[in-house]
């Protein structure tokens, strides 16, 4: 009996695999475990310096000011950062990165030693916010990876992978922080910040010498914006942005997000460690955290699905419902519950709005848009860093501890400092929820939606496949 060409064949490959035979695979699993161990370490001098100051002052005030700082500077950065990326070769964008991270991290430890124990336990003490500072520089130097890192997968990658290879990149981001909230709990309950920033040199040399040696495909080996044209454009960026129906509304909309996620970011690690020990803590993030992981991998199986705008709201939906649940009562198990939910879902929503910006918004731009968006979404949070933290300090846990609050609700809600930081999770989580429950109803959310299924839709009618030489046009949908 004959056999027919297909039988003989076998089946078709899957379009969508990232193979490890594929160049572009292996130079991308290369360069993705370099930005894996920096992240590590940038992650992990976060959780340390946060643990250390509130261990040291038991300020949450001092916590609070500490994230602010962050994302200050994150929203400052952003736009500069993204332009960097567009006119420099990625690789280059991620030595320089490591470089100043090094050098920072480096002058970092000489003032530790320099400097006497008295010099951290002290909110008020310039000595312990210099330490701060230079530690925090080197963190957002390590924002250029985070730029970069989406703007190579749009250059590796057709578009039938790119979802796929965001899973990737979600999955590393959950290794990072499995690794780092482990580490740097257990290093500073040992070692105060020694420990830490003797690792941070360590990693951050080892990881100028391997990217030193890694060969990329000639797309990153040029910029994506033209040479000739050095400005950052912003208002060409905002051009571009505002050509795409509700993709202007998507970032306000995370704008306000993050205007509530600020205080969540700020408020956490100071309710963990209210119920148990900054060892037990970082473990028990640690072990969460493989649940992004998990959601990472998920998404290498499962892509972000035909529309990642829908998803994205779905997931925020699920996620201020968490944060009003998890506070009502003062349990480990649900906190623990909580942020597992967390950790499995939050890769989903970045890899969707990454899927979003990758298919709208052409090559040569991604990097001055992902930087504008960065900008814009973080600009709320320091706003919310600087006023949760004092509210919840002088205001909210007073009014739990003996206030009118521990007499109105105290009976089931519980009292106590700590129970005021629960109280606000709450009211973040009924605001988050309104805000996502309405961005559902909007024509910004249907017109978005509705542009990227058409883009999509195109191009599987054409059979064409989206390369920096042919960008897609963002006229506006009509």
């Amino acid at each position: 009996m004959s056999t027919t060409a297909t039988e003989t064949q076998g089946p078709a490959p899957d379009a969508t695999r990232l193979s490890p035979a594929d160049p572009a695979v292996r130079t991308f699993l290369q360069l993705l475990g370099n930005v894996l161990s920096v992240s590590v370490v940038n992650l992990s001098m976060w959780f340390a310096i946060t643990f250390f100051v509130y261990l040291q002052t038991a300020s949450v005030f001092a916590t609070g000011i500490i994230a602010g700082i962050y994302l200050v500077s994150t929203a400052g950065t952003g736009i500069f950062f993204g332009g960097i990326v567009d006119h420099h070769r990625k690789k280059t964008v991620l030595l320089a990165s490591a470089a100043i991270s090094l050098g920072l991290y480096a002058t970092g430890l000489v003032f530790y030693l320099a400097n006497p124990a008295d010099a951290w336990r002290h909110p008020a003490d310039p000595r312990l916010w210099v330490l701060v500072v230079l530690l925090m520089a080197g963190m957002i130097a390590g924002n250029l990876r985070t730029i970069a890192l989406p703007t190579m997968v749009t250059a590796l990658f057709d578009e039938a992978r790119r979802g796929k290879a965001n899973g990737l990149v979600g999955t590393t981001s959950g290794i990072s922080f499995l690794i780092s909230s482990v580490i740097s709990g257990v290093l500073v309950g040992a070692t105060g910040m020694l420990g830490m920033l003797v690792l941070g040199v360590v990693v951050l040399a080892g990881s100028l010498l391997h990217l030193r040696s890694v060969r990329v495909p000639e797309r990153l080996t040029v910029a994506a914006a033209d040479p000739a044209d050095k400005k950052l454009d912003l208002r060409g960026t905002i051009r571009i942005v505002g050509q795409t129906r509700g993709l202007f509304a998507l970032i306000i909309f995370t704008t306000i997000n993050n205007f509530l996620f600020g205080g969540f970011m700020a408020l956490m690690d100071p309710y963990g460690l209210s119920m148990m020990s900054v060892q037990v803590w970082g473990l028990a993030l640690g072990a969460l955290s493989s649940l992004t992981i998990v959601g990472g991998l998920l998404i290498t199986k499962t892509g972000v699905s035909s529309n990642p705008v829908r998803l994205l709201l779905l997931i925020n939906l699920t996620l201020w419902t968490v944060t009003i649940i998890f506070p009502l009562q003062a349990s480990v198990i649900l906190l623990l519950g909580g942020m597992a939910l967390f950790m499995l879902l939050m890769p989903f929503a970045e890899a969707s709005e990454q899927a979003v910006l990758q298919q709208v918004v052409p090559y040569e731009r991604q990097g001055r848009v992902f930087g504008f968006a960065q900008s814009v979404e973080q600009s709320a949070s320091p706003l919310t860093a600087f006023l949760i933290s004092p509210l919840a300090q002088f205001v909210f846990m007073p009014f739990m501890t003996d206030g009118a609050g521990a007499a109105l609700i105290g009976s089931w809600f519980g009292t106590g400092p700590e129970r005021g930081i629960a109280l606000v999770f709450v009211i973040m989580g009924l605001a988050g929820l309104a805000l996502t429950a309405f961005a559902l109803t909007t024509k910004h959310y249907r017109a978005l939606s509705a542009r990227f299924r058409g883009t999509a839709q195109a191009k599987d009618t054409t059979g064409d496949r989206e390369t920096v030489d042919a960008p897609l046009s963002l006229a506006p949908a009509a």
